[in-house]
């Protein structure tokens, strides 16, 4: 007859008070002996707290955001047979990590490496999932290919997983819809946008040292050759990663790849139809630029980022509609080549989701150089005419230039989600294609997990990858989590701008108690040094703990600088540790030091009047 059994929190390293970040299971579940219940975050590690023995979920104790010591009552079990129900692996996972030290567990055992709770939302804002839907059922048809796991899209998410995979011995099939792997990102995204924005640099600093002596003349612009320098960037990048592909022996398909049922899928190849059966499946569809209506898209003078990068010519006069991060970049390009150059945005700010401090340094500087920026207003309609593409505005800010050789539109992506056939796979899609996720990736199909763009907000590369090893180290039987503290933003503009963690706007918005330690490059030996000293960089700090929750940075080359405030915040570095961290002078790094120093008062490169107590 089973017993009722009181499961409380063992000794867990003497830490006491110990924050709950994740209740993983809930009343009714059945659960295993060693079967991870919540998961606790204690200054040093990260814990996951196991039963002590098998059985059905009567009780639960405790909620996010309780905080636990040893001997806690966490819930209450009705206890089974324990030999019915097997052994779940040790809890413990790697400090400030999802990696833990436990053995590796066959994937295709009955036991899970971890518990699947309940998807979490996806944080592209709160988008409920539909129900999900009802799996269709094999095919009952001889595949073409069988493997222990398939990834669809071989963009940075999708590479990383399956490469990460391979290296786990795990027998993977990577299904790509273009002729070369890397996705978006590397075709046409992130990597050829960067080709041209250095070139693009390189123009205006060229311009601009004619004010300190030295001239070279306007620039003589061979797109040919421009296009053929970014082809090349991309080539080199694309060619290595199939090389990768072969030596960790990950067979690739080339084709259009859609779920038919829970483990199969097909792809569309130029040879025709070919059948996957796999075990695993982990989705890394991406996401595409969203098409606004109003604008013809039959007409090639209409362009996504895409087209943009295709670089067919420089357009006398280019529209840019929306001033996000893509936006700008792309103007910012066009500009140098020679472009005039108007921004249309929506929202009262250009990159709304950043600071209004860290934009007004781009802001004037993009002042000097388009020919307008113009928010609070959007386009209502384009005309494809003879004589270009005729626009109407509505909002506060009405641009003069009502006929443009080339319009960009550029406000946002679009996720993938409703375009690969999930619910034949029974996978739970929310209405805008996005897949809800747990923090091991899965989505509610236990053995099929989701990644990047698909999961929801920050669409980024390099969230996509650290997703996707904690994907395809579930997938090999490694009790991994995707538990990051934050993940940066960068506009790869002139200036750069990028910022992490919580900014002033939101610890406002939410009665956090921080502080802020503002350093300006004004003050910059190195940023005098090569005249540009418009920008500054901007630390954040909890007032009780002392210890830094965020950061930005605004300014040449502040994409590389802001690596050092995400390790800070990752390893709950207070302002000490960073003010007192020796710093390489004269850097423009060694703002971040000073940053630190103005909060703690300690500054000596600027005067700082001290507070009236």
């Amino acid at each position: 007859m089973a017993s009722t059994i009181e499961i409380k929190v063992p000794d867990i390293g003497g830490h006491d008070n110990v924050p709950v970040i994740e209740v993983l299971v809930k009343v009714g579940d059945t659960v295993a002996k060693e079967q991870s219940l919540i998961t606790l975050e204690s200054d040093k590690a990260t814990m996951e707290i196991p039963s002590s023995a098998a059985g059905v979920i009567k009780e639960l104790k405790v909620k996010v955001g309780d905080e636990v010591s040893e001997g806690a009552l966490i819930a209450v079990l009705e206890a089974a047979d324990a030999a019915a129900a097997p052994a779940a692996p040790s809890p413990l996972r790697g400090e400030g990590r999802g990696e833990g030290s436990t053995s590796p567990q066959s994937a295709s055992s009955n036991a899970p490496a971890s518990p699947a709770p309940s998807p979490q939302p996806s944080p592209q804002g709160g988008e409920g999932a539909k129900p999900a839907p009802q799996a269709a059922g094999a095919s009952g048809r001889t595949p073409d290919i069988t493997c222990k796991l398939v990834v669809l899209g071989s963009g940075p998410g999708g590479y990383t997983a399956a490469f990460r995979a391979a290296d786990l011995d795990v027998d993977t099939v990577l299904v790509e819809r273009y002729a070369t792997l890397g996705g978006v990102c590397l075709n046409v995204g992130c990597i050829p946008s960067k080709a041209l924005l250095h070139a693009a640099a390189v123009i205006d600093e060229a311009e601009a040292m004619a004010a300190h002596g030295v001239s070279f003349g306007a620039p003589k612009i061979d797109l040919d050759k421009l296009r053929d320098f970014k082809t090349k960037v991309v080539g080199k990048l694309t060619g290595g990663l199939s090389g990768m592909a072969k030596q960790r022996k990950v067979r690739t398909v080339q084709g259009v790849g859609s779920f038919i049922s829970p483990n199969e899928m097909e792809v569309q190849t130029a040879e025709g139809t070919k059948l996957i059966r796999f075990e695993n499946a982990i989705i890394a569809a991406g996401s595409q630029s969203v098409k606004l209506p109003a604008f013809p898209w039959d007409d090639e003078r209409i362009m996504d980022s895409t087209g943009a990068l295709e670089l067919k010519d420089v357009p006398k006069k280019l529209l840019v509609v929306g001033g996000g991060i893509i936006g700008l970049e792309m103007a910012t390009v066009y500009s140098a080549l020679g472009s005039e150059v108007t921004v249309v945005e929506f929202m009262d700010q250009i990159i709304p989701g950043a600071d209004a401090d860290l934009i007004k340094p781009l802001a004037q500087r993009l002042a000097k150089k388009l020919k307008g920026v113009h928010l609070k207003t959007k386009v209502v309609e384009a005309k494809a005419t003879k004589k270009g593409i005729e626009v109407s505005y509505e909002g506060e800010s009405i641009p003069e230039t009502k006929l443009f050789d080339r319009v960009l539109v550029a406000v946002g992506r679009s996720p993938n989600g409703n375009k690969i056939g999930a619910d034949k796979a029974g996978v739970a899609v929310t209405e805008r294609g996005f897949i809800n996720v747990d923090t091991q990736m899965r989505t509610n199909v236990k053995h099929i997990f989701a990644i990047g763009d698909l999961v929801g907000q920050p669409m980024l590369a390099h969230k996509a990858t650290h997703e996707a090893r904690v994907a395809a180290e579930v997938v090999s039987g490694m009790k991994s989590h995707f538990d990051a503290r934050v993940i940066p933003s960068v506009a790869f503009t002139d200036p750069e701008v990028s910022w992490v963690g919580v900014t002033e706007r939101e610890a406002k918005e939410k009665g956090l108690k921080v502080g802020v330690g503002k350093f300006p490059w004004a003050a910059s030996g190195r940023a005098i040094g090569i005249d540009r000293t418009e920008g500054f960089t901007k630390l954040i700090f909890d007032e009780e703990t002392h210890r830094i929750v965020g950061g930005a940075i605004v300014g040449p080359h502040s994409g590389d600088l802001i690596s050092e405030i995400c390790l800070a915040i990752e390893m709950g570095a207070e302002a000490g540790d960073i003010g007192l961290t020796i710093h390489p002078h004269p850097t423009l790094g060694e703002s971040v030091g000073m940053a630190a120093e103005v909060y703690e008062g300690t500054i000596t490169d600027l005067y700082m009047p001290k507070k009236k107590k």
